[in-house]
């Protein structure tokens, strides 16, 4: 959606997941401990720094929950970037990752082939640098970490929507005057929302802009399902201190119409 609505604007070169092949693989490893700040920022340089620099419009901006695990890298890196913490709820996020991205987000294999090759990275080389097995998981001495080991995959994906704003709002928190904070649903529903963005980029706004929010985008699969009585129970044990942090435990659960 950010991808699409910010790319009509002139002047702005706007990607989603810019080089994911190679960020996602840095961003769990960074933030699990196994890649320092150098080698973090030396990454970035060859990707995000030199796209920046050979860019030939004024602005370039990449929409990206990997980069959430790199926030301080970026920053040095970037001294004048800004940073939009766009967030939704949670439960619709974990729902729409537990049915649409099936085995390509924590499935049980892939989840064990990186706990193993964390755990002895002798034996067990890292795994490809495919989005399946690059998911984080909690650091030793993490309250979640035992609890981590007999997750299902859809209690994986509640903890990691909850642990990644942790990380973002703490990171960002660091970082005064150059982050928004916005929820998807107010986005779409305001054009006064929609505004603020563009005027905290320092983009021209148009009231057309406004329309790109009111549909989802990037959907492989069109259709929307309500967390199950089961799901909703695990999911408010794991997250909801995320949720209602975030302004999200007092509103119900919608139905999005595709």
């Amino acid at each position: 959606m950010l991808h699409k609505a910010l790319s009509a604007v002139p002047g702005v070169e706007m990607h989603h997941e810019y080089m994911v092949h190679l960020v996602q693989p840095l961003g769990v490893r960074r933030t699990m401990g196994l890649a320092d700040g150098e080698a973090a920022r030396k990454l970035l340089s060859a990707t995000h720094l030199a796209a920046v620099r050979y860019c030939e419009k004024p602005f370039w901006g990449d929409s990206s929950n990997k980069l959430s695990w790199l926030i301080g890298d970026l920053a040095a890196l970037f001294p004048e970037a800004k940073f939009v913490h766009l967030v939704r709820d949670g439960r619709k996020v974990a729902g729409s990752f537990f049915n649409k991205l099936a085995d390509e987000c924590y499935d049980d294999r892939s989840t064990q082939v990186l706990r193993a090759h964390v755990e002895d990275p002798v034996h067990n080389p890292a795994p490809p640098p495919e989005k399946k097995y690059w998911w984080p998981l909690p650091r030793p001495g993490d309250p979640a970490a035992e609890a981590f080991r007999s997750f299902s995959q859809f209690e994986r994906i509640a903890w990691h929507w909850a642990e990644i704003n942790r990380v973002i709002l703490e990171s960002l928190a660091a970082l005064p005057g150059r982050s928004l904070f916005l929820r998807l649903e107010e986005l779409r529903a305001s054009p006064t929302a929609a505004r603020s963005l563009y005027e905290f980029l320092g983009l021209a706004f148009r009231e057309e802009y406004f329309a790109m929010f009111a549909r989802p985008h990037n959907v492989n699969r069109p259709e929307d399902k309500l967390l199950d009585e089961v799901q909703r129970s695990r999911f408010e044990r794991i997250a909801n201190p995320m949720m209602e942090r975030l302004g999200y435990s007092s509103r119900p659960e919608y139905v999005v119409n595709y």
